[in-house]
């Protein structure tokens, strides 16, 4: 098929998917587009990489630049015409507010400190989208409008640009050689995160539908989505075509769904998990995260060779070893936001850690970590409370996208700030806890039927 007619037939399949979706949420405003064109743009490459502007890593591209600040601007616009509350939303979300502040501080003691302040305002940029969506007048419908958006344009795109445009959607490895499937985005893990939010949202919903809390606005929409996970899994198995091709990605996905089936099981036996057992079990998982860089390997169980790699977890044990000095250089305060990685260490070494917890440590300090940790254990316990006293699906959905973010930043970085796929879902999530749980006009509470709140 020739590259320009398999275009054609990729933009009409995405209209039509994009059709589908406005039948189901024709609650929601056209201002939705803003946040969701944004999650696109972090969920891709940049601009200027589709454009082929000039810029580079660190400072950026003026393309890129020009089009964020238009968007931000944008969203602040929506915000002061819907009278946006701004003391309630900094007092209901005390440790976003606390994280992001902390941010903007240590942009005072980064030696680029310019830079770091550029990149603090894309932070601040995407809290900013997360109060876009709280002023729609169905949260949730707002939400799962975003997710599947999401999903019906990059899932499509992606394959296109593999199998059609390989010098865009097709890399080979800079120490290995190998090739890589990166659709859409900018690596491999990139495309792999974004399949697992793919796999597990349509697989929600799926289950919302055959429980009869999601009704399918078309006969042709669950084929539809059956067929976007079979493309799904297949993006996922890469050019090898193995479910190991992203292991992390993997591991991250396993530990959702079988998250996600355990709530399903207990709900069945009327039980519940108890909000400090949920908690004790976050807490492990971001200190297994957090020790694994510093002892080299991963603690107590190592499952490495389950999932088809080495013990040195394809040589970040040795990427560990060499950027661990420089984390123990600057324990408590880090380099400052987004400081660390410059160009020089970036041509040097690579363009993460491989670890989002020590990413978090090389550029926040200790004091960082323990905030991020103590953002992510709010979004925890609010994940719990929805689960059991606002809405059964959405809390496991929530509480499993937790879960799949603080596993995968044990061998990947999707952690130290919210322009990753799987931070910014979470982010939008912690951000719209307020308003599920209130009864606005046109959120509907369905209470969980648990007549016996046995906790487990």
């Amino acid at each position: 098929m020739p590259p320009k007619f398999a275009l054609f037939i990729c933009t009409v399949f995405v209209l039509f998917l994009l059709r589908l979706d406005r039948k189901q949420t024709k609650e929601v405003s056209t201002a939705l587009w803003i946040p969701t064109i944004w999650i696109l743009y972090i969920a891709s490459k940049p601009l200027a990489v589709w454009f082929g502007s000039s810029g580079d890593v660190g400072d950026g591209s003026p393309l890129d630049r020009l089009f964020l600040i238009a968007l931000l601007f944008l969203a602040l616009f929506i915000l002061v015409r819907r009278k946006f509350r701004w003391s309630n939303a900094i007092k209901e979300n005390t440790f976003l507010i606390l994280l992001i502040s902390y941010m903007f501080v240590s942009v005072f003691w980064s030696e680029i400190p310019f830079i770091s302040f550029k990149r603090w305002i894309r932070e601040l940029q995407a809290v900013i989208m997360a109060f876009v969506v709280v002023t729609e007048p169905d949260i949730r419908k707002a939400l799962q409008c975003i997710f599947r958006r999401i999903i019906y344009i990059l899932i499509p795109y992606s394959l296109l640009l593999i199998k059609y445009y390989p010098h865009y959607g097709v890399k080979y490895g800079r120490w290995s050689g190998k090739l890589m499937w990166i659709g859409v985005s900018l690596q491999k893990n990139g495309l792999a995160l974004l399949c697992i939010f793919t796999f597990f949202f349509i697989t929600w919903t799926l289950v919302r539908r055959r429980n009869g809390n999601d009704i399918a606005v078309a006969w042709y929409q669950t084929h539809v989505e059956v067929f976007l996970l079979i493309l799904t899994i297949w993006l996922f198995t890469g050019p090898q075509h193995i479910l190991t091709y992203s292991a992390t990605s993997t591991a991250a996905l396993a530990i959702g769904l079988t998250a996600f089936i355990g709530f399903l099981w207990m709900k069945k036996r009327n039980r519940v998990i108890g909000v400090n057992t949920l908690t004790i079990i976050f807490v492990l998982i971001i200190i297994y995260g957090t020790i694994t860089p510093f002892i080299g390997r991963l603690p107590l169980f190592d499952v490495s060779s389950t999932l088809g790699r080495e013990e040195t977890l394809t040589g970040r044990a040795d990427l560990w070893e060499i950027v661990l000095p420089y984390a123990m250089q600057k324990p408590i305060l880090g380099y400052g936001f987004g400081s660390f990685w410059t160009d020089a260490l970036r041509e040097e070494i690579t363009s993460n850690a491989h670890n989002g917890y020590l990413d978090v440590i090389l550029n926040l300090g200790f004091v960082g970590h323990t905030l991020f940790s103590m953002f992510f254990l709010s979004c925890c316990w609010r994940a719990q409370k929805v689960m059991i006293t606002i809405d059964f699906d959405w809390g496991c959905f929530w509480v499993s996208c937790l879960l799949m973010a603080v596993v995968h930043n044990t061998a990947e970085s999707s952690f130290d700030g919210f322009t990753w796929l799987m931070s910014a879902v979470n982010l939008f999530l912690a951000v719209s806890y307020t308003e599920i749980k209130a009864d606005t006009p046109g959120i509907i509470r369905e209470k969980c039927d648990f007549p016996q709140h046995n906790t487990a």
